[in-house]
């Protein structure tokens, strides 16, 4: 009878381990490797929000801050621009007949940001926005066509809110 060769179990016991290694790294890493980066994914890292393309103004972190009755509301935000050219940025809100607009006009290359030491917030008459609930709003500047975005209202519980209320 012929014996088996001693180093021929050796031989396929490591391919067998180098497999197992093998599928265990690409099993526990194999999910980073098809998954995007946290990283590279844009979110408001407020409780504001950013406005998508509306123009060449550029709007950060929106907010509103109104009392418990949400009948008029403060507008906090950032309006960013990086254009050589000041524009006007047209915002929108209610229906029908409480339809409001206002406008805001932003020099060439700067920040203005609403709700600051320097910045008084922007009233919003009329609202009829609760804290807690989100105010549809149409942003619009320059020949852009504009964006309807919901705005969160929040209220003045936070110390650094209650500033801000109308």
């Amino acid at each position: 009878m012929p014996s088996s060769v001693p180093g021929g179990s050796v031989k396929s016991r490591l391919i067998a381990s180098l497999a197992v290694g093998a599928i265990v790294v690409l099993g526990s890493s194999g999910c980073a490797m098809l998954s995007t980066q946290a990283t590279q994914i844009q979110y408001a890292p407020s409780d504001g929000v950013n406005i998508p393309d509306s123009g060449p103004l550029q709007v950060r972190n929106v907010l509103i801050v109104s009392d418990e009755e949400g009948v008029d509301g403060n507008l906090v935000a950032a309006i960013v621009n990086q254009t050589s050219d000041s524009h006007t940025l047209t915002i929108e809100y209610g229906e029908g007949s409480s339809k409001s607009t206002e406008e805001i006009r932003v020099p060439a290359n700067t920040v203005l940001s609403l709700g600051t030491e320097e910045t008084e917030p922007l009233l919003l008459e009329g609202i009829d926005t609760k804290p807690g609930a989100n105010l549809p709003m149409f942003f619009q500047s320059g020949d852009g066509e504009g964006v309807l975005f919901e705005v969160p209202v929040l209220d003045g519980a936070l110390d650094y809110y209650g500033e801000l209320l109308p």
